[in-house]
């Protein structure tokens, strides 16, 4: 296995083209649970290239019916990435201060966390996203109404 990199400027240019469309390569679960993990996990993909075929635990997309648990749902993104020592792009857990664009920021309430936004810009405190599912781009992160929040700093990326 070999670090390959993550490509931050791919995930900003994927982020600007498809935050307010939708790339017909994927199904969109915007009204089957929401579509913004589907749209952080595209973002990911296109800046790592590789996807985690292991079953349950990977992360994939190959079509709407078979895809990883992780490609869509916001907890499992966040367990595939901060646990992967496999294949795929991984990281690490971090605070505001520990972020750049191209990483992902999760919002949450007392019931866990629900929202998935890809950070696409950092100047001091104050971070821009680009989400679906209320679909936004350059949103300031503090617009929104969150009870709590995890920032996951995409670390690299592992290939065969």
């Amino acid at each position: 296995m070999k670090e390959i990199g993550y490509q931050r400027e791919a995930v900003l240019e994927y982020a600007k083209r498809w935050a307010k469309g939708r790339n017909p390569r994927y199904l969109d679960f915007e009204h089957l649970g929401g579509d913004c993990t589907n749209f952080a996990s595209q973002c990911i993909y296109a800046g790592s290239g590789v996807m985690n075929y292991t079953p349950t635990m990977g992360w994939y997309y190959s079509s709407g019916s078979n895809r990883s648990p992780s490609w869509t749902g916001v907890v499992y993104l966040y367990n595939f990435l901060t646990g992967n020592k496999s294949a795929g792009p991984y990281g690490v857990e971090t605070n505001e201060k520990g972020v750049e664009p191209g990483d992902i920021v999760q919002l949450g309430n007392k019931n866990g966390y629900y929202h998935s936004p890809v950070i696409v810009d950092v100047a001091g405190n104050n971070i821009l996203v680009a989400a679906h599912s209320y679909d936004a781009y350059m949103r300031p992160l503090d617009s929104y109404i969150y009870e709590k929040v995890r920032f996951i700093h995409i670390q690299g990326v592992r290939n065969w």
